[in-house]
């Protein structure tokens, strides 16, 4: 199997890390990758770095490297189109927005090109199917992180993400005023998780939320938006509470953690079962490769 990874982003994000650990987890499966990303992008030199094949994305890159591979996976909207546009060889498409697809001609026309579509939650799936694509063509791939060393500290901590209009640390920020605590905003959640009591993840829109998996599998009590996918991940009171995105109400599940440790230790080691149970990054690349064998079959 000859896989071609198509990537736009230009920062290493959720989806980004899941390409990475998705080359990892197939170079050791004998499975031969090439990855396409932007020239100069965190995850083109982090790939670089790592020794997996990686050459700058491009129309004409895409094109030609298509027909020396078995198959086309596109991690993001725009690596989507130009896998559509390629014209050769199977297209796998990786969806992890909550947000439905345009309804334009050119949007449905690219929707209709790819053989299977990965959505990260069900949540998901099921904004894809309510866009028209059949439920047949659509399988869940949750996230992959990896097993942190259990967190030992008292700091309050949530994923930076400033510049993203849909991400909510303004409102986690006002919150943990609210609550009397400092809010520790983080653009290194793997070595910050570390130091951590409570992680809080505040969003208006979700497909899944990687972040909040993190901080689990770091055993490290979540609050979290009551949005999209993260209610598929965080079982409110069992691994974590989910809230309202109301100030008031995140600054008081806030206080709560800190206030009663007790509970803090039973939902962040329940979480941190869960993530050993259903989000490692085994998981998910036996999953994926399940996926291109039914469609290369």
């Amino acid at each position: 199997m000859r896989i071609l990874h198509l990537d736009a982003g230009k920062e290493l994000r959720g989806g980004q890390w899941q390409v990475l650990r998705l080359l990892e987890g197939l170079a050791a499966a004998d499975v031969a990758s090439t990855l396409l990303a932007r020239a100069g992008s965190p995850l083109f030199e982090a790939a670089r770095r790592q020794g997996h094949r990686v050459e700058p994305l491009g129309l004409a890159r895409t094109v030609l490297l298509a027909r020396r591979h078995d198959l086309l996976h596109a991690h993001d909207a725009h690596s989507h189109t130009l896998g559509a546009m390629a014209g050769s060889g199977a297209l796998v498409v990786s969806r992890r927005v909550a947000f439905a697809p345009g309804g334009a001609p050119g949007s449905r026309w690219k929707y209709g090109r790819a053989r299977h579509y990965l959505a990260v939650s069900e949540f998901v799936k099921a904004v894809l199917e309510s866009a028209g694509v059949p439920e047949e063509n659509i399988s869940v791939v949750y996230d992959g992180v990896p097993l942190l060393s259990p967190a030992q500290g008292s700091a309050v901590v949530a994923p930076a993400y400033a510049g993203d209009p849909q991400k909510g640390a303004p409102l986690a920020l006002e919150a943990a005023r609210l609550a009397g605590v400092e809010l520790q905003l983080s653009n290194d959640l793997e070595r910050h998780l570390k130091e951590a009591a409570v992680f809080v993840y505040i969003t208006h829109s979700e497909g899944l939320g990687s972040g909040a998996l993190m901080a689990m599998s770091a055993g490290v009590p979540v609050v979290a938006s009551r949005v999209g996918g993260l209610r598929e991940i965080v079982r409110h009171r069992e691994t974590g509470l989910l809230v309202e995105n109301r100030v008031e109400e995140i600054a008081a599940a806030i206080r709560e953690l800190l206030a009663e440790p007790a509970l803090a230790r039973r939902l962040g080691l329940a979480a941190r079962r869960d993530v050993m149970e259903r989000f490692t990054v085994d998981h998910m690349v036996r999953h994926t490769m399940e996926i291109y064998r039914r469609v290369l079959s």
